[in-house]
């Protein structure tokens, strides 16, 4: 037995299980006595002994995060968002994913129209848990004419078999109004498997960008309404409305115990409750509250909240966007640019907050690959990263 992989080296099989990604490395690397089996550049074979009493991860680091390439969607959804965006944005963006490996490593949502028999085999034998699964409609004939795949219309014994075999899924279903609404949207909820963990119900997304696409009703008003009353007709615990929906109905967002633990939080359910919860009860800890001067920036749906919480403190500026359309206003897909050409030339205090999801993760570069130096140079001001943790956030701005 040698000691100590190096870099370069290529994992073969752990234990005597081949490893062929990430979750046959995650799977098998639980154990307390591991035999790893390695080959070098030149294709030497090495085996290293490790210890692991405490089963915590063995540290190894891959080129490629999933291992392998990824997996891309075999779909043409009516509404996909992808289809929908504009040039000019990072090239990453153009990729449709639809792999299980990376609904359990990142919360994508995943259609199982591109999984083989074999692979939900092997989901299901991993205990690859958790599992994001896009719906959107349980009624065969309709999911597949939404999502133009025949193998759409296999969901729900592929859908029941994975809750059936303890894997923790939570549910998605995009409405689009005149399609998956009404009582088809009321069919679903009734229809998704008792044993599910979660749903979420979340309004399509349409930016200005969809010439040759399937014409599609924009969510206004009455329509979110509409799907509000379905969903609460139906009365489901573990069924929750997206915010958004909320906003648009112009209805009072529920308080945070309606998200229990926020399962869908990711998927943009809770996120704005939670948000003023959390500062409203930092604020309320604290008799004096001293801070730098300050403005804030955020996509337009969350900007009145904003405004609400912080309107004596400082000025709060909602972005709209001409980069995918003004439906779209949350503040995830602002752009750097738009960011730019709204604030120049605005009353911009010592320091501008912007939320961290209007940047790629982990980086400093907005969609459209500009950059936060970018937007420092251009605006002439501090540009401070905020978590989006109401606490996290009051604690910044009063330096408590």
């Amino acid at each position: 037995m040698k000691a100590g992989i190096k870099s370069g080296e290529t994992l073969i099989a752990i234990n005597g299980h081949i490893i062929e990604d990430v979750l046959d490395y995650r799977f098998y690397s639980a154990d307390d006595i591991l035999t790893v089996e390695t080959h070098t550049p030149d294709q030497t074979v090495r085996l290293y002994r490790i210890a692991n009493p405490n089963y915590y991860p063995i540290g190894l680091t891959f080129k490629n995060a999933l291992m392998d390439s990824a997996k891309s969607c075999s779909n043409r959804c009516v509404f996909c968002f992808v289809d929908q965006l504009p040039d000019g944005l990072r090239q990453t963006l153009y990729f449709k994913d639809d792999d299980a490996r990376l609904s359990f490593l990142q919360g994508n949502y995943i259609t199982l129209t591109n999984l083989s028999e074999r692979e939900l085999d092997r989901v299901i034998a991993l205990k690859i848990s958790p599992i994001h699964v896009s719906v959107h409609t349980t009624n065969p004939d309709l999911r597949v004419r939404m999502m133009g795949n025949i193998r759409a219309a296999e969901l729900m014994p592929r859908l029941r078999r994975l809750c059936d075999s303890g894997i923790e899924v939570h549910c998605q279903i995009v409405v689009c109004p005149g399609i998956n609404d009404g009582t088809e949207l009321e069919r679903t909820l009734l229809e998704i498997p008792d044993n599910c963990a979660s749903i979420s119900v979340v309004p399509v997304g349409l930016t200005k960008h969809r010439a040759g696409l399937t014409p599609l009703t924009p969510v206004g008003k009455l329509e979110a309404v509409d799907i509000i009353n379905a969903v609460e007709r139906v009365g489901r615990k573990n069924a929750y409305i997206a915010d958004e929906l909320f906003l648009k109905a112009e209805r009072e967002l529920p308080g945070v115990d309606y998200y229990d633990d926020f399962p869908q939080f990711e998927n943009g359910v809770g996120m704005l409750a939670l948000f003023e919860d959390e500062f409203s009860k930092t604020i309320k800890r604290h008799k004096k509250t001293r801070f730098t001067p300050f403005s804030v920036a955020s996509g337009a749906a969350a900007a009145p909240m904003l405004e609400r919480l912080l309107g004596e403190y400082g000025n709060v500026y909602a972005v709209q966007n001409d980069k995918f359309g003004h439906s779209v206003d949350v503040a995830g897909l602002v752009t750097g640019g738009d960011l730019i050409a709204q604030l120049r030339g605005k009353k911009l205090e010592q320091r501008l907050y912007i939320p961290n999801v209007m940047l790629r993760g982990g980086d400093d570069v907005f969609l459209d690959d500009v950059s936060i130096g970018d937007v420092t140079r251009a605006l002439n001001v501090e540009v401070v990263v905020c978590e989006n943790d109401g606490a996290a956030f009051a604690e910044r701005i009063f330096d408590l």
